[in-house]
């Protein structure tokens, strides 16, 4: 056999394999309907095959890794402390505080620093005690259930 001959004989369209995208005299012209007088189907929403496994992403999609999230949270966190830097370098003013019968004279920007580390210093308070509840109502759960197994 010789690369311009074709092991199949020509007229056999049946035979013929078609390339995906390659200009046919079939696939040009308009589709043909399995039976002539029926009325076509109106187009509706093509649902994807369900697949037995699962989902994988598609390779363009964008994997997040961790050492990904741990530099995007290390940028933000060099660029709220810049930040941060500026306003202590504007705010040199020396102001009077009083708090809980306390008096003393602070920078104004040291002092707002002050304020919100004790702030966000709140927030993880008030954040482990709930992650801990929630710990605690999850271990409970778990055992429970556990007995409710063990018992027929």
């Amino acid at each position: 056999m010789t690369s311009g001959t074709s092991p199949f004989r020509d007229g056999d369209a049946a035979n013929t394999p078609s390339l995906s995208g390659a200009a046919t005299p079939e696939a040009s012209g308009p589709p043909k309907s399995p039976s002539a007088g029926a009325t076509p189907k109106p187009p509706g929403p093509e649902v994807p095959p369900k697949s037995p496994g699962p989902a994988t992403p598609s390779p363009s999609a964008l994997a997040t890794t961790r050492a990904a999230a741990a530099w995007f949270a290390t940028a933000v966190a060099l660029v709220l402390l810049v930040l941060l830097i500026i306003l202590i370098l504007q705010n040199q003013d020396v102001v009077e505080l009083h708090y809980l019968g306390f008096t003393g004279s602070l920078p104004l920007g040291t002092a707002l620093f002050i304020a919100a580390v004790a702030g966000a210093a709140v927030v993880a308070i008030v954040g482990v005690v709930r992650l801990t509840q929630l710990r605690v109502t999850a271990r409970r759960t778990r055992r429970l259930d556990s007995e409710r197994e063990k018992k027929p």
